[in-house]
């Protein structure tokens, strides 16, 4: 049993260093999603180590009367040299029918143009756990950021 436990740790170590992925410091562009999503979002990423980083977003919906921001804490993964795949979690506040707090998870697939773009696809489910979201809300994206 120690052998088994030992391999797998390894594997898992082995893994992890080889698909470490130095991101960017600092991303900022637009998140623009469908579904229940807020429509368009300001997104900003600060990373936090060499494969996880933070990522805010604050939107804008219904004609600018409600407001959505989000915090997530996601995972970077390399998968090939420019293409990254990454997951996380979170959660934030809305403002639709009543101010709301919501858990939040995503999962996606980024590409690092030569040139400091990054432009990337993600799927973000939202359960609400107080206030005016409720339900699960899901919404895919496309995102564009200037790296800096």
């Amino acid at each position: 049993m120690k052998k088994v436990v030992f391999i797998f740790g390894l594997l898992v170590s082995l893994t992890l260093s080889v698909n470490a992925q130095d991101i960017a410091d600092n991303a900022i562009g637009l998140r623009l999603s469908g579904g229940n999503g807020a429509g368009g979002e300001i997104s900003y990423q600060k990373a936090l180590g060499n494969n996880n980083r933070l990522e805010i977003d604050l939107g804008l919906a219904n004609e600018f009367a409600d407001f959505k921001a989000t915090g997530l804490y996601q995972w970077v993964w390399s998968l090939e040299e420019q293409f990254n795949w990454y997951a996380g979690f979170g959660g934030g506040i809305v403002s639709a029918n009543g101010t709301g707090i919501y858990g939040a998870g995503v999962i996606g697939i980024e590409y690092n143009f030569n040139e400091p773009v990054l432009l990337s696809i993600d799927y973000r489910p939202e359960i609400g756990v107080a206030g005016g979201l409720d339900g699960l809300n899901s919404s895919f994206s496309l995102a564009v950021r200037y790296q800096f």
